[in-house]
């Protein structure tokens, strides 16, 4: 009994040794200072610059998401964007290797630490900028972006720039145009999308509203098409499996399309794009609406998983669905573009979101399947067509309420043998042939507007 006596007072002594040695051990790590982690720098994957006339884009391309700030200076015309998590580098080298003399906007950019882990970029402006900074998430091929958009601070009007392009030209119509731009009986401008200003679109129609193509026009106004050339800048489109990029093969059939037409009596067209930079869908339509085009026609090459997929298809908008699951698909693709492109969410407004609702006319949309018709039969003349009717879709591009709207899928830029054609500026002319073609068929057939060619 003693025996056991003892040896439970033994283990007691020894649990109670135990439970001061844990004690003593959490109040030691208790009283540990704390040792913050060092914030590990972001590393540059990309630098890429996209000068155009209406804007210049810059983008850095990181591994992890960061911060920045940004102020403009005057006397002279500068904005300091400060980076935070940022040191220098050799991409940074390479952005400032890549500013051009001809850039409409940036003289030079400077690149100094201005403190620790914040890097201050500098650029020096050759004129008054409305500037937008932002940070976008991953999304496609991307990883976290910082990009700088410079805009003028008053934007220009696409109707006086095509005015002045054809007055260049010595074209007989551009005094007409011209007066198109000057006598708007809208007064105040509208807000973009990038917060510079754009003179406002003609007035929305209701839903009973005639489509513009049956409008009594005036026999000297020229009609107008609206070509969207797709993506653009940040948002290269599908890449065929030769590394074709979808932003320049419609880009080079837009302008061949766009040569074709104003070649044509009385008829021009008007580019929403017309180098590789990057336009938001909304103010696509926006630009479309300002110039009073009576068609838009919005040029793509599609892509597929499968590489056995080919030929070519028109679209038009919906309002009660799509009319194959293959369309909602492939209309879900091309309204990703806004994500892919890049826009400040901050800067969207009321009236530009508006743009994009669905307001078309049950006219504008029977007109689209129209003229969508003639030129789908004719593109049948000189490819294989994927769908042999006009099919319908969701597509943000095509929401203008009162301009009849398609959108041209000239081939699967996912097809070997049609990524070949669509490199071949023999097939791109054809194309554009092809569209023009069915374009002059369907205003041939509205006899208002036949009068005006």
């Amino acid at each position: 009994m003693a025996d056991f006596d003892n040896a439970s007072t033994s283990r007691r002594s020894n649990t109670q040794l135990n439970r001061r040695k844990l004690l003593a051990a959490a109040t030691t790590l208790l009283v540990l200072p704390v040792v913050p982690r060092l914030a590990r720098a972001s590393t540059i994957l990309a630098v890429r610059t996209w000068p155009a006339d209406e804007y210049t884009r810059l983008t850095l391309e990181l591994d992890s998401e960061l911060k920045a700030e940004h102020f403009t200076l005057d006397g002279p015309d500068r904005l300091v964007v400060d980076i935070d998590g940022l040191t220098m580098s050799q991409k940074i080298d390479e952005l400032i290797r890549k500013i051009k003399p001809n850039d409409p906007y940036i003289e030079a950019i400077r690149v100094a630490q201005n403190r620790p882990n914040v890097l201050r970029l500098v650029l020096d402006l050759k004129q008054a900028i409305a500037p937008q900074v932002f940070t976008l998430k991953p999304v496609a091929d991307y990883q976290y972006r910082l990009v700088i958009d410079l805009y003028p601070k008053v934007a220009q009007d696409p109707l006086m720039a095509l005015a002045q392009s054809f007055d260049n030209n010595d074209d007989p119509l551009a005094d007409v145009l011209e007066s198109l731009a000057q006598n708007q009986t809208n007064p105040a401008p509208i807000p973009s999308m990038k917060g510079q200003q754009l003179p406002p679109p003609r007035p929305q129609p209701s839903r009973d509203t005639p489509p513009i193509a049956t409008a009594p026009p005036s026999a000297s106004q020229p009609l107008l098409i609206a070509l969207d050339p797709g993506h653009g800048g940040e948002d290269p489109g599908a890449i065929g499996p030769g590394g074709t990029r979808e932003k320049d093969v419609v880009l080079a059939i837009a302008h061949r399309l766009k040569k074709l037409i104003d070649a044509q009596p009385n008829m021009r067209a008007y580019l929403t794009r017309d180098k590789d930079f990057f336009v938001p869908l909304g103010v696509r339509v926006q630009k479309a609406r300002r110039v009073k085009a009576d068609l838009f026609v919005s040029i793509h090459a599609d892509a597929f998983t499968r590489p056995s997929a080919r030929g070519s298809s028109v679209y038009a908008l919906s309002r009660n669905g799509a009319t194959s699951s293959a369309a909602r698909w492939l209309a879900q693709k091309e309204n990703d573009a806004d994500l892919i492109g890049g826009i400040s969410l901050a800067a969207h407004n009321r009236q530009i979101q508006q743009v994009l609702l669905d307001l078309s006319t049950s006219a504008q949309i029977n007109d689209s399947i129209k003229v969508g018709t003639n030129v789908l039969g004719e593109i049948g003349k000189i490819n294989r067509l994927h769908k042999r009717r006009v099919e319908r879709a969701g597509f943000a591009v095509l929401k203008a309420p009162d301009i009849p709207s398609i959108l041209v899928e000239t081939a699967f830029i996912s097809n070997p043998e049609e990524e070949r054609l669509l490199r071949s500026p023999g097939h791109q002319e054809k194309i554009a042939h092809a569209m023009l073609r069915g374009i002059r068929a369907y205003f041939d057939s509205s006899p208002g507007l036949a009068r005006r060619t």
